[in-house]
């Protein structure tokens, strides 16, 4: 018979009772840690700086209108201000998209070359733990996720295609012959790695280290080859929603967001990535907005005309609404005692402070839900910030990775705290 340990276990003999030491075997079990989650968004063209950052720093700032959108959920996020990325011209503020998640600085000059983005520097930590390691999503173009050798991870633009790789099962024929190509796969790499081996000997002390990361890169390979092949054969989560129409009108900025915005909320419910980036559509085309007569791009030119400026709070205010759409929908998603919003930290901003002057620096940064402890406006001085990679660190840790530096970061973001859920 068993015997269940409890702190109230004595030891008993000849009338004497003696109360047990702490053991291991009395504690309570570790609650399991709550899943969490990353989205991050940048909006190519930037948001006119007065009518997204509030002018008093602190709890008690007033709503700007694109925040105004946002009221209902001015406690759970966060404005920050002043922050950039070192080391952009703003000759180059355009293609700075490149560094927005990575820091790397001198984008857009030549002989550039990226690192890693955020997403899968922690794609490498947690995105084992489901389907998809990582999601990359744009409305148009090239995405903003980099892999660690600086290579940029090719974004998917169809809704209705990442739909069918998220929830949609194949026919047993092709399950098969998915299963069959990884397999086929390991197997290459067995032998690869086998005749590498072999090279070692009599190799000097720099080759040898080269032949080593060539030999972890195998291994990472196979373990990742392995966990496809289980995913494959596990079935595909089932979703209550129609798949998705791709809208194929460009100038469309507002649907293909709120389509994209739609599927992320759809993968975060149903565990089958953690993490997701998304580069919003920035089109020349005018969209179909009402009172909006030209396209998103001339309009962040604005030159500071009347016109222009009242048709860019236009399409940044419907922008906006659709990100608050998003909120709504995490926050109506419960798990565990907690919403999805209480578990994703959602990060929106831009390699643009200023889309007519062409800035690079005061980034609109906002984040939202995550467990940190929101409500304020972060204010930093815009000519001697802290690096914006120190909140990558801050977004790191919260997703429960042990990183004390990423990118150009001096740490994390001071101000920034987490809350206790």
């Amino acid at each position: 018979m068993s015997t269940r340990f409890t702190r109230r276990n004595f030891l008993r003999a000849a009338g004497v009772s003696l109360a047990l030491p702490w053991l291991e075997a009395l504690a309570p079990a570790a609650p399991a840690k709550p899943r969490r989650r990353m989205v991050c968004i940048c909006t190519p063209l930037g948001l006119h700086p007065p009518h997204f950052f509030p002018e008093k720093t602190g709890k008690d700032y007033a709503l700007t209108p694109y925040l105004e959108v946002l009221k209902d959920f001015r406690d759970e996020f966060t404005i920050v201000s002043g922050l950039s990325h070192a080391g952009m011209s703003p000759g180059f503020a355009h293609q700075a998209s490149a560094s927005f998640l990575t820091g790397a600085p001198g984008a857009g000059r030549a002989g550039f070359r990226n690192v890693v983005s955020l997403d899968q520097f922690a794609a490498e930590h947690i995105g084992g733990q489901t389907r998809f390691p990582s999601l990359a999503l744009s409305g148009e173009g090239p995405g903003i996720s980099w892999t660690r050798t600086g290579a940029p991870v090719p974004a998917a633009t169809s809704p209705s295609r990442v739909f069918a790789r998220l929830f949609l099962a194949g026919r047993a024929d092709e399950v098969q012959a998915q299963v069959r190509r990884l397999g086929d796969g390991r197997s290459i790499l067995d032998d690869v790695g086998d005749q590498a081996k072999k090279l070692q000997t009599g190799l000097g002390a720099g080759d040898r280290e080269k032949l080593d990361e060539y030999l972890t890169s195998v291994r990472e390979l196979e373990q990742r080859l392995a966990r496809d092949e289980s995913w494959c054969k596990t079935p595909k989560p089932k979703v209550d929603v129609p798949p998705p129409t791709d809208i194929p009108n460009a100038a469309d900025l507002i649907g293909r967001t709120r389509l994209l915005f739609d599927l992320s909320h759809l993968a975060l419910q149903t565990d089958s990535t953690r993490l997701i980036t998304i580069m919003l559509a920035g089109s020349t085309y005018a969209p179909p907005i009402q009172g909006v007569t030209l396209g998103h791009h001339d309009l962040s030119h604005h030159g500071k005309e009347p016109s222009k400026l009242d048709q860019l709070k236009i399409v940044e205010v419907e922008t906006t609404k659709t990100l608050r759409d998003l909120l709504v929908k995490l926050k109506q998603s419960k798990e565990e005692g907690a919403t999805l919003l209480d578990r994703t930290t959602i990060f929106l901003g831009s390699n643009l402070g200023d889309g007519n002057s062409h800035s690079v620096k005061n980034l609109p940064v906002l984040l939202a839900g995550g467990g940190f402890k929101h409500g304020q406006h972060l204010a930093f001085d815009p000519n001697n910030p802290p690096p914006l990679c120190n909140l990558y660190v801050s977004m790191l840790q919260r997703l429960g990775i042990e990183a004390d530096k990423f990118g150009s970061s001096t740490g994390t973001l001071k101000g920034l705290e987490s809350a206790s859920y």
